[in-house]
């Protein structure tokens, strides 16, 4: 009992070191690969290392390292989760975890309905490594969700899933509702199908970059209006900058935190109303019933 008792806090401690070496690398990664700049630098994610390919090389990112370490985190946080949880067996970690389950499980339910109720790990996977990818900034890490390369690839795989369900009634009956409600704004359709990865990418893209580049201009800027305020004072004295301690760190709860968990919250809602809302499901049964019909 004891060897079980040991072998248990053992693998607890392996997956709890496991989820913090990759942000450690992370943090390394960007210590020493990162060029020292004086004054306002805004650069997207650096380059490591360039694959030659046949038709298009393929660049090694900033923001693919930093996406893979997430993902690393995220695997052994799960595997810590679930370690050693049972029917008859309650840890604090179990109740926490039944808690998500439930949770996005309802989620779910309420914005797809019964028949989607299959996907809750999908869209709890996109809530945290979205989540995850913009909260990596707070340890200095450039955010993947700061690349429109990762978030147009999240919103791409969304949109083959959405066209999956649209054409489950048919390619006849999928290419049909391009000409809804009048043939004549097929064009319109069609254009309008293809905005919606767009759209999403650019949204999430867009909110994430924003509060990075504003955080860093109030950050330049309370240190230009530091040094002018505060320049009579003697020696190193003046060269402090006060006006920086605590609105940045306010600011940074806000564009960081808040709005990088908001935006996970907001691309999941809308991966779940596209999906959901793009297959015809009345139509789908109907098709059911008819070929089980025929088939009898």
């Amino acid at each position: 009992m004891a060897n079980t008792n040991r072998r248990f806090k053992f693998v607890d401690i392996f997956y709890i070191v496991m989820m913090i070496v990759p942000l450690v690398v992370g943090v390394i990664i960007q210590v020493l690969t990162k060029p020292l700049a004086e004054g306002i630098t805004l650069t997207g994610a650096r380059i490591f290392y360039t694959v030659p390919m046949p038709i298009q090389d393929l660049v090694i990112t900033e923001a693919q390292i930093n996406s893979a370490l997430v993902i690393v985190t995220i695997l052994f946080f799960c595997l810590y989760m679930t370690h050693g949880i049972g029917e008859h067996i309650k840890l604090k970690r179990q109740h926490f975890a039944e808690l998500i389950v439930e949770k996005v499980d309802g989620l779910v339910s309420e914005n797809m309905g019964e028949y989607f109720n299959g996907y809750s790990p999908f869209i709890i996977a996109i809530l945290a490594l979205s989540a995850c990818s913009s909260l990596v900034s707070l340890l200095g890490m450039f955010p993947p969700t700061s690349d429109l390369n990762v978030v147009g690839g999240w919103a791409i795989l969304v949109f083959i899933l959405i066209t999956y369900y649209k054409m489950k009634c048919g390619p006849l009956y999928y290419l049909k509702g391009f000409t809804e409600p009048i043939p004549l704004l097929a064009p319109i359709n069609f254009i309008s199908e293809f905005a919606t990865p767009v759209s999403m990418s650019f949204r999430h893209y867009g909110n994430i970059l924003s509060g990075t580049v504003i955080s860093t201009l109030i950050a330049a800027g309370l240190s230009g209006l530091s040094a002018m305020i505060f320049k009579f004072l003697p020696g190193f004295l003046s060269q402090i900058p006060f006006l920086q301690v605590g609105l940045p760190a306010v600011l940074s709860i806000y564009f960081d935190v808040f709005s990088g968990c908001l935006q996970a919250f907001i691309f999941a809602m809308l991966t779940m109303m596209n999906i959901s809302g793009g297959f015809p499901i009345d139509e789908y049964e109907k098709r059911k019933l008819k070929k089980l019909a025929i088939n009898k």
